[in-house]
């Protein structure tokens, strides 16, 4: 299967558990406490097989960088958590960060 397909649904996985960690309520929950425990073990397995074929540095870089914009975005728009400027610029250096890691060849194992 596609490298970048395994690590897109990975990212997608782990987005999902971080949410239901969120909505675990400290594991206090239980249909949101299996969630996270199937999303983290499926976002990590995907990541284990994308590294077959993806160098360590851009395989992680992207799906901590993707990841961690696209929970910020769940935390804002679903948690209601606070939106601040500073967090959306720093945000944005990161994904700036995997764009200049990709055009630069990191992605080659």
């Amino acid at each position: 299967m596609n490298p970048y397909l395994l690590l897109s649904i990975s990212i997608l996985s782990e987005v999902l558990g971080t949410s239901a960690l969120r909505a675990s309520n400290g594991f206090t929950r239980l249909l949101p406490s299996v969630l996270v425990i199937v999303c983290y073990g499926t976002a990590f397995y995907l990541m284990s097989q994308a590294l077959k074929s993806l160098s360590l540095g851009f395989t992680y870089a992207v799906w901590s960088g993707v990841g961690t914009a696209l929970t910020a975005m769940i935390g804002w728009l679903y948690f209601r958590d606070a939106f601040n400027w500073g967090a959306l610029g720093g945000i944005s250096l990161i994904i700036a960060g995997v764009v200049v890691l990709n055009l630069s060849g990191g992605a080659r194992h």
